[in-house]
């Protein structure tokens, strides 16, 4: 069966979008401040491994050598992940083109990607999901390549990044998985018939293998960290997962993802199995009480696939579609990019706490540091800082050496693996809680609150209590294992 072609590349105006995106990114990176998750991968960067309690390697050793290479800021931290989300637009393009697109297609496609909430967010920050949105969409044109053509070869292409980005995170087992079971369920199923599906899957458990060994030696951390979270949250996660699926991406962009998952399903028979992976992936996120977010990659491929019949109806109703493209991207901008004033960043926080993490981290360190010089002189040699996670850990590594600031210990996720007191530390321990917590402080002898932590947004770490204990209630060496956080 002939199998259609595609129309050429628009090169020249995707990529001038993708840098427009790149600079307005560049521009506001350092706006307000690190996030909590990372002062978290700085620290990991520097505690290099194939894997850690929470996470493959990929995003600390990508910080790393972003900070190695363009500057130990803030801008310099977030420099691949701009490149990263510069590349995600041409990628969507690209994806576009796939199912037929012609130039202006593609063009909406990458401005569609362009002024999205989940692209500019994931990509003003560093985190796993800024890497994971890249891997996703380069599956998404890798498997659109290999369902046009049925050329069984692109199956090493999926397996190459497919093994990458476990390295990144395993989600990405996600759509894979969804497509393997659309693909089932209506085909083409001659696809999976290749030698080159086996073929793609050793190249990506070849690239897999180093985390999945470490997870092995160290008992799976990671599935209890999954499991926590998901009975944590998991309720929650599944109310508020029609809703946040409509809001990170776009309110405005709801027809257009309607129009290419219709598109696909009823003109394109060929790609009928691309539209179904995300129904059926939502179904297991939902299953599993994960995040919103968990799916979101999937709704740009379909974006792509609308912007065709889109086309139609903007050159119908021109003015009301510029409207809802400036609507779009101003609303995007509002709630994922740092253009409000940091002490008008309650606003946003209901609808994107991510904002409020990046704000008021040197305040936090200099309220600790206050609380700290509470504590006698000849008593310090002898005390201990021990924070709740690795937000505040991180943050105290950051900014503590100017207040005089000792190491912040903490049992939170890899940091417990990293470092512990020694047992020499008998004296005073000053424990940063994010709430009180009579569990943990039965663990410490005389505990009272000295202060608290006054954020300038309302952030997690806004109220943070500052207790201070007369000393550990047994040695750190018995004490540590009792006190492990894996959420």
């Amino acid at each position: 069966m002939t199998r259609p072609s595609v129309p050429a590349f628009a090169a020249r105006p995707v990529a001038s979008i993708a840098v427009v995106v790149g600079l307005l990114l560049t521009a506001l990176s350092g706006r307000y401040g690190y996030h909590r998750d990372e002062l978290y991968f700085m620290v990991a960067g520097r505690h290099l491994s194939w894997g850690y309690v929470d996470q493959p390697p990929l995003t600390p050793f990508l910080a790393r050598l972003s900070t190695t290479v363009f500057g130990d800021t803030v801008m310099g931290l977030r420099v691949l992940s701009t490149i990263s989300s510069v590349v995600a637009v041409i990628v969507v393009a690209l994806i576009a083109r796939e199912f037929g697109s012609d130039r202006r297609g593609q063009i909406l496609a990458a401005v569609c990607a362009a002024i999205s909430g989940f692209l500019l967010g994931v990509g003003h920050i560093v985190s796993t999901a800024t890497y994971d949105l890249l891997a996703w969409m380069l599956i998404g044109l890798f498997a659109v390549k290999l369902l046009r053509t049925l050329d069984g070869r692109w199956w090493l292409a999926l397996g190459l990044t497919a093994g990458i980005a476990v390295e990144n995170k395993y989600l990405v087992v996600l759509p894979i998985g969804a497509l393997l079971v659309s693909l089932l369920i209506v085909g083409p199923r001659s696809v999976l018939r290749s030698w080159w599906l086996p073929a793609g899957v050793a190249v990506a458990a070849l690239f897999a293998l180093p985390n999945v060994l470490w997870q092995f030696r160290h008992d799976w951390p990671q599935l209890t960290v999954a499991t926590g979270i998901s009975e944590d949250d998991g309720n929650e996660n599944r109310i508020m997962f029609i809703p946040l699926q409509i809001l990170q991406l776009s309110p405005f962009l709801v027809p257009v993802w309607v129009a290419g998952f219709l598109r696909l399903w009823r003109q394109l028979p060929w790609a009928r199995s691309v539209a179904l992976a995300y129904p059926v992936l939502c179904v297991a996120v939902l299953i599993a009480g994960g995040k919103s977010y968990y799916a979101l990659p999937l709704l740009l491929v379909l974006v792509a696939a609308g912007c065709e019949p889109t086309l139609r109806w903007i050159d119908r109703h021109r003015p009301a579609a510029i409207v809802g493209l400036v609507l779009t991207a101003l609303t995007s901008a509002l709630f994922t990019l740092p253009v409000l004033p940091p002490s008008a960043v309650d606003f946003v926080i209901p609808l994107n706490k991510e904002q409020g993490e990046q704000v008021g981290w040197p305040e936090f360190v200099a309220s600790v540091a206050g609380a700290w010089e509470q504590i006698p002189s000849g008593d310090r040699s002898t005390a201990t800082l021990f924070v709740s996670n690795y937000g505040e850990a991180g943050a105290i590594d950051r900014y503590g050496a100017s207040h005089g600031l000792p190491t912040a210990y903490a049992t939170h996720m890899s940091y417990y693996d990293w470092n512990r007191p020694p047992d020499s530390n008998t004296g005073p321990v000053l424990l940063v809680e994010i709430g009180r917590t009579p569990i943990r402080e039965q663990h410490f002898r005389n505990c009272r609150q000295i202060g608290a932590v006054d954020s300038l947004v309302s952030n997690d770490e806004n109220g943070t209590a500052l207790v201070l204990c007369d000393a550990p209630a047994e040695p750190w060496t018995t004490l540590w294992p009792k006190l492990r956080q894996y959420y």
